[in-house]
């Protein structure tokens, strides 16, 4: 393992977690200020593109493997439209968050937006992981040599 950088390495490691944690806070409060489910997901997506760029692809992958992110990908829209599919059960409209409590509307348009801006940030984490697999994964096509 190489040491150079040591300084970086440990403030990475320290602001992953904050980052997450930040976009968490970004995902449940985004009802209630700016935010909500992609500026999340960007967020929970640069706290691993930036452990790939300072640990590699290879590390990176060790925590977050390629499997998980196609899985993560498939399951927020699973859960965007299983919130559509479960309204239409219950006799409402595709996403008509009244449904969720018809005797309180304000209160399942709150629980309906909650479920759908997760299902969102759960996508866009996944599809901006994959996107940055894909582009640090691609072998150079010219050698560091010929520059």
């Amino acid at each position: 393992m190489i040491f150079h950088h040591l300084i970086l390495r440990v403030v990475t490691k320290i602001l992953v977690g904050t980052i997450i944690l930040f976009a968490l806070y970004v995902q449940f409060h985004g009802d209630f200020s700016p935010g909500g489910g992609f500026q999340a997901g960007v967020i929970m997506a640069v706290a691993f593109i930036i452990y790939g760029i300072v640990f590699g692809l290879t590390a990176v992958k060790k925590v977050f493997p390629e499997w998980v992110v196609h899985k993560t990908l498939a399951f927020g829209v699973l859960i965007y439209a299983g919130t559509g599919i479960a309204t239409m059960f219950l006799g409402y409209d595709f996403l008509d968050y009244d449904a969720f409590s018809p005797a309180h509307p304000t209160v399942g348009q709150h629980w309906g937006l909650l479920v759908i801006e997760f299902g969102v940030g759960v996508t866009v984490t996944g599809v901006m992981v994959a996107i940055y697999y894909a582009f640090a994964g691609r072998p150079p096509s010219i050698s560091d040599e010929d520059w």
